[in-house]
């Protein structure tokens, strides 16, 4: 029997979540096949079961640590539409945009200078002890401090919102249950003109790195292929409430101004058997075809143009790049992450001026329903929660299909791009060419299992069998 040799980074670290890649290597060790395993179950679509409508939308955050705020505000949608509420009252919505936008920001920025920058400034294969965010803030105290600040200040404005920064109960079935007072409003005001200067400086080191990086970032795990957002009703790029668009890789529309309550007409999801997380394909292409990505670059894709200026001229530079066509590159979503960085910060500052916030009608009421659908465009993408009741107000149905579950296929197609380039045909498999394969998911911001992120030392370890599944060969460290 031909010599063949299985490859495995277990965990993939710099993420949220765990998940692990292998790789096959056929007798001549090029690249057979290569794979993004998620090896953790929630279960959250089966225990929320039997709970009452009311706590919905603070239980489903539990899914997550780092972005919380997007379950929170898309299972509370879900519920505004079982009360029967259609449109909330001002302050209403805008706190719940506040609350969103202040969390999209601290999450791409933890993980745009946490988790990518240090591949980002010290390359792909550098020393593994020197991509991390100590060696960034050693090399930069500058810019580390200007990156623990800017997070800061998102944090806060979900604290001030949801009641607390990690897990608030802020929104509730028709509304919200708090509004936003005069002095803090203008500790905000205070910090705003500071976070937009740095975002700002943010976007462009983003931006430059794609443009100084051109040939790699236009090939490193890179390929067409369908895109999908929710947009405003006259094409701009809405992160809190739009109609589904989707487009072809050459930007034809799929579907457009789809109401998010007919998604599972158009959204099937796919099962594997070595993976918890499902496959999504759009069901007018069939799987082979009509699989898609979602995040970033894919609000960047979809979105005709945005309502703030400086993100909307920033739109129109990532645009000019790749010729007025999609853009592909899976690196280009540190660029489209930084650009709304910068539109959620113009947005901040816009709605801190809005008298609305201060406001005191708070929730609506309606005529009660039995189904909901809530979808938000979170940090990593595309965001849908849907659920029944029953008339015991007790959840009966649930499903979610989060961000890196739209993301599946692009991932595990990147992973194999990558590992072909960069590992086949090599004598000797090295922790630097691993990495490479990392930085391909890491491009996505995955929230592997959407659980929280665990800080501190990840331990990477490779392990070589075999055809006759000995070990032949074992590398760790700790990240």
């Amino acid at each position: 029997m031909a010599a063949s040799r299985l490859i495995e980074i277990s965990p993939v670290t710099r993420v949220e979540g765990h998940g692990k890649v292998t790789i096959h290597l056929d007798e001549n060790n090029n690249v057979d096949e290569a794979r993004l395993h998620i090896v953790e179950f929630r279960g959250f679509e089966r225990f929320i079961r039997g709970r009452l409508l009311w706590e919905v939308p603070v239980i489903v955050q539990r899914l997550c640590g780092i972005c919380p705020v997007s379950h929170h505000l898309a299972a509370a949608k879900a519920m505004d539409q079982i009360v029967g509420v259609d449109v909330l009252p001002p302050t209403a919505e805008k706190m719940r945009r506040l609350m969103h936008y202040g969390q999209v920001m601290q999450s791409h920025v933890l993980h745009f200078f946490h988790l990518a920058a240090p591949d980002l400034l010290f390359g792909f294969g550098s020393d593994f002890a020197k991509r991390n965010i100590f060696e960034v803030i050693r090399q930069n105290p500058e810019l580390g401090l200007r990156a623990v600040l800017m997070r800061k200040f998102g944090q806060e404005i979900i604290e001030a919102t949801a009641g607390k920064k990690i897990h608030g109960t802020g929104a509730i079935p028709g509304g919200i249950n708090r509004n936003l007072d005069i002095a803090t409003r203008d500790r905000f005001l205070s910090q705003v003109d500071q976070m937009l200067e740095w975002s700002q400086g943010a976007l462009a080191i983003a931006r430059g790195y794609v443009e100084d990086h051109r040939a790699l970032v236009d090939s490193f795990g890179s390929f067409p292929s369908n895109h999908m957002s929710i947009v405003r009703e006259d094409g701009a790029l809405d992160l809190y409430h739009g109609k589904m668009r989707a487009l072809t890789p050459d930007g034809a529309p799929i579907f457009d101004m789809l109401n998010y309550n007919d998604y599972h007409k158009h959204i099937v999801e796919d099962v594997r058997s070595w993976s918890y997380m499902k496959f999504p394909f759009i069901k007018e292409l069939g799987p082979e075809t009509g699989w898609y990505r979602v995040g970033p670059l894919a609000r960047m894709n979809t979105a005709d143009f945005i309502d703030t200026p400086l993100a909307n001229e920033a739109h129109g530079a990532l645009k000019a790049y790749s010729g007025g066509k999609l853009n592909h590159s899976t690196l280009a979503n540190h660029w489209a992450r930084m650009i709304e960085v910068v539109h959620c910060v113009e947005k901040i500052r816009e709605l801190l001026h809005d008298p609305d916030l201060q406001g005191t009608d708070l929730r609506a009421v309606g005529e009660r329903r039995h189904e909901g659908v809530g979808v938000i465009e979170a940090p990593r993408g595309n965001l849908i929660h849907h659920y029944k009741v029953d008339e015991n107000d007790q959840v009966t149905y649930c499903n979610l299909i989060v961000s890196t579950t739209h993301n599946n296929e692009g991932m595990n197609r990147a992973v194999k791009d990558v590992a072909i380039t960069h590992l086949s045909g090599q004598p000797k498999i090295t922790e630097g060419m691993l990495n490479h394969i990392e930085v391909a998911i890491r491009a996505y911001d995955p929230c592997l299992s959407c659980a929280t992120h665990a800080l501190g030392q990840m331990p990477l370890q490779v392990e070589i069998y075999d055809a006759g599944d000995r070990l032949v060969d074992r590398a760790g460290q700790c990240l």
